[in-house]
């Protein structure tokens, strides 16, 4: 257990597998109730709750499509109904394909848009509304930013948009004591970032950071810990690049 955040409560979006779930697991040994939120995975979404708890953590799921306003004041509504309080926001949940820009297609650009900017823009309006004061508040951005990818035109810009949002919205946070942080991790091995890549794509990626392998969900995990404890108070509106020096 940890003194920072011993009894604190964490909402986790896209918990149900990943780095999500990995923040998860991870937070609950800090002795924080996390709230695990999924969209239409409820069965990995308890196994994820179930993991916890038999461990010693206290977790609990809670549905929610976070492209939906309503739905996310379900989500806090209900963590505070059964928790009192919201002290972390994390916004992991997000999608990314790749197409080049011949092929993206309206519905593509819209969910894009819908889930990694709305949902978490959203998410932070009820966070500025109903979370406690002196909390922590972490966005997901990603390393693509920085560089020329072909196909990915599409997730680096919504995920452009997170920077530009968390960095507008420090000021206001920060009257309640509230940082806001995003971070932008390279390339991590899950279900995501794997779907739909060649070995080779896999392996000319791996070789693209200082380590010379794909990072772990655990590596995101252990900023995402800094972050959320009292020595991250002074940092605030900043992007944070998690790549193993990616870029």
């Amino acid at each position: 257990m940890n003194n920072d955040t011993e009894q604190k409560v964490a909402i986790i979006t896209g918990a149900s597998r990943g780095i999500g779930q990995k923040i998860a697991e991870q937070l609950s040994k800090l002795g924080i109730f996390t709230i695990i939120n999924y969209r239409t995975n409820k069965e990995e979404a308890q196994k994820v709750v179930k993991n916890i708890t038999n461990n010693g953590g206290k977790a609990i799921a809670i549905q929610a499509d976070i492209s939906k306003i309503i739905d996310l004041e379900k989500l806090f509504d209900e963590t505070i109904r059964i928790c009192g309080k919201v002290d972390i926001l994390i916004n992991n949940a997000g999608i990314m394909s790749n197409n080049t820009i011949l092929d993206v297609t309206e519905e593509e650009f819209d969910k894009h848009f819908s889930i990694n900017v709305k949902g978490t823009y959203f998410s932070c309006q009820q966070a500025m509304e109903k979370m406690e004061e002196n909390g922590r508040i972490i966005n997901f951005s990603t390393s693509v930013t920085g560089v020329m990818f072909p196909a990915y035109s599409v997730y680096a810009a919504s995920k452009g948009a997170v920077d530009q949002l968390t960095r507008q919205l420090a000021k206001e946070f920060g009257i309640k004591g509230i940082t806001i942080n995003a971070i932008a991790p390279g390339s991590v091995k899950t279900e995501l970032f794997l779907h739909e890549k060649s070995l080779e794509q896999i392996e000319s990626m791996s070789k693209m950071n200082a380590f010379n392998r794909l990072g772990e969900t655990g590596d995101i995990a252990d900023v995402i810990e800094l972050l959320i404890s009292n020595k991250s108070h002074w940092i605030t509106g900043q992007t944070i690049k998690v790549n193993g020096g990616f870029i």
